[in-house]
């Protein structure tokens, strides 16, 4: 099975990543991919994405891990929803809007208790 995800390479502290196609059972350091897609600098946000190539690869069954899933959905290349790449253990947060109410409720009744 092939597998689309990132590769590291760069320096310590500076990464940088190829976005590769490739075995899913190999390590992404292992051997030479099948193809280099793009690239991707998280410091800078530059990103190079060939979109007709990762396009075809999925079409041909290669997978997209969920981190370059969701780069792939933020850059419009790709449909869909974006997928939670966080441990199991850390939900995604989606009560934030709900708190920040109870936050703006609160200092106004406490004046009114007084």
């Amino acid at each position: 099975m092939l597998a689309i995800r990132l590769q590291r390479r760069g320096r310590k502290n500076d990464p940088s990543f190829r976005i590769v196609v490739l075995e899913k059972a190999r390590s992404p350091k292992a051997g030479n991919p099948l193809e280099v897609v793009g690239s991707y600098h998280p410091k800078t946000k530059h990103t190079v994405i060939d979109g007709d190539k990762v396009k075809f690869w999925i079409s041909k069954g290669a997978q997209v891990s969920g981190t370059l899933n969701n780069l792939l959905v933020t850059k419009g290349i790709i449909q869909g929803k974006k997928v939670n790449v966080l441990g199991k253990k850390t939900p995604i947060k989606k009560d934030e809007p709900a708190k920040e109410e109870a936050k703006t409720e609160a200092p106004a009744e406490a004046p009114a208790a007084e």
